[in-house]
């Protein structure tokens, strides 16, 4: 892509009214635009970046025996009232609206329900499971604060995987496995040395569910840390019984502040008693399927890598999703540029900046953009074929040969 034609632009500074590092310098390195708190909108550059973190949460997801689908946000309100959350004093966070012939719907949230009565279409026998269903799919949150950019959005693109097993030892066994591929995910993303298991309420439906959360000052959560055992316990959970129950001492927990980036629930029999799903097991006796819940929030995924890799000068993005490998930067050497350009790109993604700008200005925004290479151009190298190299994340620039960038 030229940066010439590409559809975004830098900015000097983030709105007035933007408060949180994560937003501020997305907006202004032109990867998203603020529509009002809480609703952003993906330029070119985001939604690269959210393209890339899909497609590794699509893998790990895969690998544990995800099947992927698409369901529609718009919501029944018969369905959920089956299961008592359809009332604003359960679930305060609705967003609802009505059809042109009076009917009350919703906007999902979450889609526990919907796939539960669907899969009471598809499940019957020991035969039929277990499966695991998993989406990619825009969700709305009536939330009362929204001041912490794209960590907390009244709309949000997430990843909900939902599990249908046999027995509690079935979902057991796949509950563990999710842990796995959650912290490969965090891993690929760049996040994981920060990233670590944390205990949290499990609400009715377990003793306790598991959060992912990101070390950083920015987080909304209060956590206390076992660094040498790397796990933690939620503030909410936090006391002496659990402390003994994990097997912890008082004295090694450090509180720190932690952003969510993910969570995993145990929902039991909850869902599929309610909306009737069950199944006939070898003996012909009816059995209820025990359910799970796994989500990722993309868009709090790539606001946490921000606030978490950036530093004075910008965003530093790991190269597995960052929204090119390559910065191609044109210092007064045009041809050579170009002709550089057309070759590295035909194996690799390469942002050229080709623009009519002053070199420091060009430097700036290529740092404020956080792309991992700057491969930079000038006359310098014309006689011997070589270009400055800068690694973004360490700041090091070396002389290389031309042919030395794979092209």
């Amino acid at each position: 892509m030229r940066q010439s034609e590409l559809f975004t632009k830098t900015r000097r500074e983030a709105p007035k009214d933007e408060m949180a590092k994560n937003a501020m310098l997305l907006i202004r390195g032109g990867f998203i635009h603020k529509e009002m708190a809480g609703v952003y909108d993906l330029l070119p550059l985001g939604l690269r970046v959210i393209k890339k973190i899909e497609e590794i949460i699509r893998e790990e997801m895969n690998a544990i025996g995800g099947q992927e689908i698409e369901m529609s946000a718009l919501q029944d309100k018969g369905v959920w009232e089956k299961t008592d959350r359809w009332s604003d004093d359960v679930v305060d966070s609705w967003f609802k609206t009505k059809f042109k012939n009076n009917t009350e719907a919703g906007l999902a949230f979450t889609h526990e329900e919907p796939l539960t009565r669907i899969m009471t279409e598809y499940i019957s026998s020991y035969r039929d499971l277990p499966k695991y269903i998993y989406q990619f799919q825009t969700k709305f949150r009536n939330e009362v604060r929204s001041k912490s950019g794209i960590l907390r959005g009244r709309e949000f693109l997430m990843k909900d995987l939902y599990s249908f097993s046999r027995d509690q030892k079935e979902h057991d066994e796949y509950y563990e496995k999710t842990k796995v591929a959650y912290k490969n995910v965090f891993n690929r993303a760049g996040i994981g040395e920060k990233t670590f298991i944390t205990f949290a309420s499990g609400g009715s439906f377990s003793k306790y569910s598991h959060e992912f959360q990101t070390l950083t000052d920015a987080g909304e959560d209060v956590i206390y840390l076992d660094e040498q055992k790397k796990i933690s316990i939620n503030k909410e959970v936090y006391n002496d019984e659990v402390i003994r129950d994990l097997s912890l001492e008082k004295s090694d927990l450090k509180e720190v502040k932690a952003i969510e980036v993910g969570n995993i629930f145990s929902l039991g029999t909850r869902f599929s008693d309610a909306l009737d799903l069950a199944y006939k097991d070898e003996k012909g006796e009816k059995k209820s399927v025990v359910m799970g819940s796994y989500g990722i929030g993309l868009g709090r995924l790539m606001g946490t890598v921000v606030e978490v890799l950036s530093d004075e000068k910008g965003i530093v993005w790991p190269e597995s999703v960052a929204p090119f490998k390559y910065h191609l930067i044109d210092i007064n050497s045009k041809e050579r540029s170009d002709e550089l350009y057309e070759k590295l790109s035909k194996n690799h993604e390469v942002l050229y900046d080709d623009r009519d700008l002053r070199a420091g200005e060009k430097f700036a925004d290529a740092d404020l953009v956080g792309i991992p290479y700057q491969v930079i151009v000038s006359e310098r190298g014309e006689k011997d074929g070589t270009v400055e190299l800068k690694d973004r994340k360490t700041g090091e620039t070396k002389i290389i040969s031309e042919n030395n960038l794979g092209v």
